[in-house]
């Protein structure tokens, strides 16, 4: 690859990138990265098994491991997961003068705090469910029965995609409430409840790029949180996402621009990806959640998408590159994509790990992201809970949706388990209570 001493485009030398993380986010955002003409060399750390050769053996939380070797390579970093986010690693990398793009920790508090967020919510006038928020179980029980148990409880800080439930009944509220705050089945994370009316309606991903300043919408996708088909069984971090999402045009982008993603930027200074979680209702689009980073799986299936340099947007979203940030820079190709997750056996509860992985070589059509994956000995192995990220694209839903789970069949290993239905038309556009 390159070095950063090469002029790019007229936009200035090429940079050396730092990509933290280690799902197929970070995987498809290393992949636009070594596509774009800005790229030096480009890291991921600590990376899997399909960027062994770009891997750097940190991980996510060694924020001052990090910041060296980013001093050391003269790198700019962009920042996957949330994790580090919260943990405050833009504040430690701006304070040794080094180059990162992301909120900072205050700003993360969006996402790391459900709490936090719905208040913020409440304060500036973004539309959001009705809520209450709880400490104490014996308060949250009661809240949850005025509501005949129709809600979503949801544990407040981080918990990996798995800290809400969706319930339809007052036993099952009460049992969310009680593993969260009595048994601390989710740990911290757990010490408050958000007890959150349960919406009808169809849930958007919608993603964002902010300089601080200013926001342009940057795509979004209709992602599959439930283990199995029919949006049944438990929550996980995702199981697939269809892009663009359905049924979602230009004046509903343009009113979660001016409701939702403005307010935040005007309030906060907010910059990085913003992400906004949406339940568009019979009254309107009511936010969900914010996330302070690209989603994941939507990355997978959105990013496939981009035309423009990927790249070169963060750049200069960032203030480092020549120009600001545009909506109509940004150029989208017309056809959509399936992107579908393919789990290790015992996802989510408990991933087996170290299975051989076979078929990747066999014909692959599409684009493989690879998520828990370890590379050795020239072979494959599972190492986490959703191992790859199959996504094609197509001209239509149906094609995009055979093309991927074509490519879903070619490739196996012990207990591999996925849904069958991502991007299937009853998927795509049927409501659904969260």
């Amino acid at each position: 690859m390159s070095t950063n001493t090469t002029i790019s485009n007229g936009e200035g030398i090429r940079r050396n990138i730092l990509v933290v993380g280690s799902g197929g986010r970070e995987h498809a955002i290393a992949w636009k990265c070594l596509d774009s003409p800005s790229a030096g060399q480009v890291f991921v750390a600590p990376g899997n098994g399909g960027l062994a050769k770009y891997s750097v053996p940190i991980n996510v939380t060694e924020i001052e491991k990090l910041a060296d070797f980013a001093e050391r390579n003269d790198c700019f970093t962009i920042v996957g997961p949330e994790l580090p986010l919260s943990l405050g690693i833009v504040d430690q990398f701006r304070t040794r003068g080094l180059q990162i793009f992301g909120p900072t920790r205050e700003q993360a508090r969006l996402e790391s705090s459900k709490a936090f967020a719905k208040c913020f919510m409440k304060e500036h006038n973004i539309p959001t469910p009705e809520f209450g928020i709880f400490e104490d179980s014996e308060a949250a029980v009661a809240f949850a029965k005025e509501l005949d148990g129709q809600v979503a409880v949801k544990a407040d800080g981080l918990a990996g995609g798995k800290g809400v439930f969706v319930c339809s009944n007052s036993q099952q509220a009460e049992t969310a409430i009680r593993a969260i705050l009595d048994r601390r089945s989710l740990g911290d994370s757990g010490n408050s409840v958000v007890i959150e009316e349960k919406l009808r309606g169809r849930e958007v991903s919608f993603m964002s790029l902010c300089d601080g300043r200013t926001s342009i919408p940057f795509g979004t996708a209709t992602d599959h949180k439930r283990l199995y088909d029919g949006d049944e069984g438990p929550n996980t971090g995702g199981m697939g996402a269809c892009s663009p999402s359905a049924r979602f045009g230009e004046k509903d982008q343009e009113e979660i621009m001016s409701r939702v993603i403005e307010p935040v930027v005007r309030a906060t200074e907010f910059s990085g990806f913003l992400f906004a979680g949406l339940m568009i209702t019979e009254d309107g689009p009511k936010v969900l959640e914010f996330n302070v980073r690209l989603g994941d799986p939507e990355t997978q299936a959105i990013l496939p998408r981009l035309e423009s340099d990927f790249l070169l947007l963060v750049l200069r979203a960032s203030g480092k590159a020549e120009g600001v940030i545009t909506e109509g820079e940004i150029r989208w190709s017309a056809m959509v994509s399936c992107c579908v997750a393919m789990c290790a056996e015992g996802y989510p509860e408990k991933p087996r790990i170290g299975d051989k992985i076979h078929g990747l070589e066999s014909g692959i059509k599409g684009i493989t992201f690879h998520g828990g994956t370890r590379f050795a000995d020239g072979e494959y192995f599972t190492n986490g809970g959703r191992v790859l990220y199959v996504t094609a694209l197509a001209h239509s839903s149906t094609e995009a949706c055979e093309l991927a789970y074509s490519d879903v069949r070619k490739i196996s290993w012990r207990g591999e388990q996925h849904r069958t239905d991502i991007g299937r038309p009853k998927t795509l556009h049927h409501e659904i209570p969260i």
